[in-house]
Formats: structure tokens, C-alpha cells, sequence
């Protein structure tokens, strides 16, 4: 189970909100499983359809989590137009990274009056396993 904390993930369904119909990303960090720190990260491909993180301002926030003795616990993106349930690129993007020991949290504005937050792990084999969220 992901614990989000709830600043969090108004911070997170803003960011999505800020930069539709585009979508957004980022890293959530923190420690035991519970997200305390929200990275946002430019989307380098500016697209309603996919993203790319900024590799520039990945590997800051990525050094700042370390720094704070925080865990990587997620990446998180906007699916603009569709459910919070990862794609065929969504997946392929995982498998072709390698990062298969992390969560992939979607917010979905598919209904914008009602965003949706929901956390999978892909697999090795591209098989996605959802995962309970709770926000706190």
C-alpha cells in the first residue's frame, strides 16, 4: 500500500490541473512507503498524449531526496482524457527504463470535478499489479 499524504496529493492533482491538457510528472519521495515530498518535473515532450521527465531536473530531485535521507517511492503522471490506468507506452517506457522496483501513480482528470489517484507496480514481464492508495 502507497500512504500519500494528503498536501501531497492536492499538490499533485493541481500540478495535473496547471499543465492541461498537457501532461504532467514528477517523483514523489519519502519513507516507509508513506509520500511526504512532491517533485514536480517538467514534461520535456509538452504532450496531452505522453511525457518525458526533464532528465536535468530528475537527477536534482532525485540527489535532493537522497540528501534528505528520502526514499524514491514513485513516479507520477497526468492522463489527461482517460482513466488512471497505465498505457501500452506507459508500460513500455517502464520496461525499456528498468525502474520495476517503483510505484507508477496516475492521476487521471478524466472527470476534472473528480481526479483520480491510483498507484501500480509493472512488472518484468510488462504486467501491471494495482496497489491500494490511501491519502492521509
Amino acid at each position: 500500500m502507497l500512504v500519500i499524504k494528503k498536501n501531497c496529493s492536492e499538490d499533485m492533482v493541481a500540478h495535473a490541473l496547471e499543465e492541461y491538457p498537457n501532461e504532467c510528472c514528477g517523483i514523489l519521495a519519502g519513507n516507509d512507503n508513506q509520500v511526504t515530498r512532491v517533485y514536480r518535473i517538467t514534461n520535456f515532450t509538452k504532450s496531452p498524449y505522453r511525457y518525458l521527465m526533464d532528465s536535468q531536473e530528475q537527477l536534482n530531485a532525485m540527489n535532493d531526496a537522497e540528501s534528505n535521507n528520502l526514499d524514491l517511492l514513485a513516479f507520477y503522471h497526468s492522463h489527461t482524457h482517460s482513466p488512471a490506468y497505465p498505457s501500452e507506452t506507459d508500460v513500455r517506457m517502464a520496461l525499456q527504463s528498468g525502474w520495476l522496483d517503483i510505484y507508477y501513480v496516475l492521476v487521471s482528470l478524466e472527470d476534472k470535478n473528480d481526479p483520480q489517484i491510483k498507484a501500480f507496480v509493472v512488472g518484468d514481464d510488462g504486467n501491471i499489479q494495482e496497489n491500494e492508495v490511501q491519502v492521509r
